[in-house]
This record gives C-alpha cells, sequence and structure tokens, in this order.
C-alpha cells in the first residue's frame, strides 16, 4: 500500500509561479527603501543639491531682509525713492498716510482710511518694517519674522483689493508665502545667526522665539 503522506515529505517542488513571486518580491524591496527618504532630502542632505539650496534661501532671505530695512529707513529719512525729505517720519511726515489714505482700494477703504496717518499706525508700521528686516538679515526670530511679515503683506494685500494686473493675485501674497517657507525650512541658518540664536538660554526657554 503505497503512504499518501510520502508525497509530502521533504521541500515542495519550486514551480514558476513561485519564482515570478520572490522575484517580484525582491524588486520590490530596493523600491520602498528609496521612497521612504521624504521630500525634505535636498535640504537635510550634504550634497551639492542641498548647499545650493540652502543658499539660495538664504539669499532669499537676505533681498527680502534688505526690502524691508530698506523701506523703514527710507520712510523714516526720507532717501527720496518713495518718500522725500519732506515727507520722512523724522520732520513728521506720516509713513502711511499716502498709501492708506490715497491708494487704498475695495472693499476696506473706508477702514484704511480711518487710520491713515494715525500715530498709532505709523508706528506699528515703521516697527513691523524695523523687525522683520532685521531679523531677517541676521537670520533670527525668523518665526516671529514670517508670521509678523505675512500679516502685513496680507494687509497691504487687502487694501488695494482688487489687484490692478490679477483678479485676486499679487506680490504681497507671494511674499507672504515665501516668508513662511523661509521659516519653516531654517533659513537662518546659512548665512545667518540662526543656530547661535536657537542654543540661547533664551529662546531654549521660549522656543516660539526661534
Amino acid at each position: 500500500m503505497v503512504n499518501i503522506a510520502k508525497g509530502h515529505e521533504g521541500p515542495a517542488p519550486t514551480t514558476s509561479i513561485d519564482r515570478t513571486e520572490r522575484e517580484a518580491a525582491d524588486h520590490r524591496l530596493p523600491t520602498a527603501r528609496h521612497t521612504t527618504a521624504g521630500p525634505d532630502t535636498a535640504l537635510s542632505g550634504t550634497g551639492s543639491a542641498a548647499t545650493a539650496a540652502r543658499y539660495l534661501l538664504a539669499g532669499i532671505r537676505l533681498a527680502l531682509g534688505w526690502i524691508f530695512l530698506w523701506a523703514f529707513l527710507d520712510k523714516l529719512f526720507g532717501l527720496g525713492h518713495s518718500t522725500v525729505a519732506a515727507k520722512a517720519w523724522i520732520n513728521d511726515g506720516s509713513p502711511t498716510a499716502g498709501f492708506l489714505g490715497k491708494s487704498a482700494t475695495g472693499p476696506f477703504t473706508g477702514f484704511y482710511h480711518s487710520i491713515a496717518g494715525s500715530a498709532v499706525a505709523d508706528a506699528l508700521f515703521m516697527a513691523a518694517l524695523l523687525g522683520i528686516g532685521v531679523a531677517l538679515l541676521l537670520g533670527i526670530g525668523m518665526r516671529i519674522a514670517a508670521g509678523a511679515g505675512a500679516l502685513l503683506m496680507v494687509l497691504m494685500w487687502t487694501a488695494v483689493l482688487p489687484p490692478s494686473s490679477n483678479p485676486f493675485m499679487d506680490d504681497h501674497l507671494i511674499y507672504a508665502a515665501v516668508l513662511v517657507v523661509l521659516a519653516l525650512l531654517g533659513a537662518g541658518n546659512t548665512l545667518g545667526l540662526g543656530r547661535w540664536w536657537a542654543a540661547t538660554p533664551l529662546v531654549r526657554r521660549n522656543t516660539w522665539l526661534t
């Protein structure tokens, strides 16, 4: 009598289907390993692409910082580019009277006209330009600078609705988005004092200052 159980002794014969499944699994493993790096590899790595990206972001940060700081200096001293000396803040001119009082359009015109030229609006506007500009140039307090800068840009966008060249999009919104990206990607660490700032006892105790 033939023992049926003998047919199951030893390794089972390998079929073409088994080989195909193993080969497919072997091919899938490298793909899975390659896709776990995530989208931040270009910035967190040490290759030439990562280095170029960091320096590009630092350059954008410095450029935006200078834009904010120059606007402050021009309005403070009346350097003749967008503000003449007679209308400088140090000569009792108003940094907000011209833009909010004459150029504001759209649904918020009444509100902006009501605060144009006020001492509070002037002081807040100038403090924002100075603080954001210095923070960006030094690469410190990037979260606060990005938040304040983005808010300022959005407010300026609401003062000129609708934009003259587009139904809703203009450079104010682009600047706001770029500022947020710079803070998220740690742009203050390259060509800036971001790492030193983050290591200070004050910032360690208050991480929102980074």
